[in-house]
């Protein structure tokens, strides 16, 4: 089981970007998927996740309405949609699988994660 983050990088504040997250070794349809960051100097938080049928997201407060998670389980992919993005939206942004199909979005409840991508923004 791995998953693979990509899609960060330097982006101006107000700018977009978009992660994405490819899943290997299982299948992610059955799973419940979200996304965490951490910023330099502060604990990981979550983020935003998103159920296994894709009927039910979260979003921290910080990012409701500008960010936007989705799924593609065709492609065995999942996405992080930025909008507006803000300097203390700066961290780095990790993918993750939930252990089972409900969106929890517990750091103790995830059981795989991905090895994180930059996301810097400047203001």
């Amino acid at each position: 089981v791995q998953l693979q983050a990509s899609g960060g990088g330097l982006v101006q504040a107000g700018g977009s970007l978009r992660l994405s997250c490819v899943a290997y070794g299982f299948t992610l349809e059955y799973y419940a998927i979200g996304w965490f960051r951490q910023a330099p100097g502060k604990e990981r938080e979550g983020v935003s996740c998103i159920s296994s049928d894709g009927d039910f997201t979260y979003y921290a407060d910080s990012v409701k309405g500008r960010f936007t998670i989705s799924r593609d389980n065709a492609k065995n992919t999942f996405y992080l949609q930025m909008n507006s993005l803000k300097p203390e939206d700066t961290a780095v942004y990790y993918c993750a699988r939930e252990g089972g199909s409900s969106c929890e979005l517990s750091y103790y409840g995830m059981d795989h994660w991905g090895k994180g991508t930059l996301v810097t923004v400047s203001s």
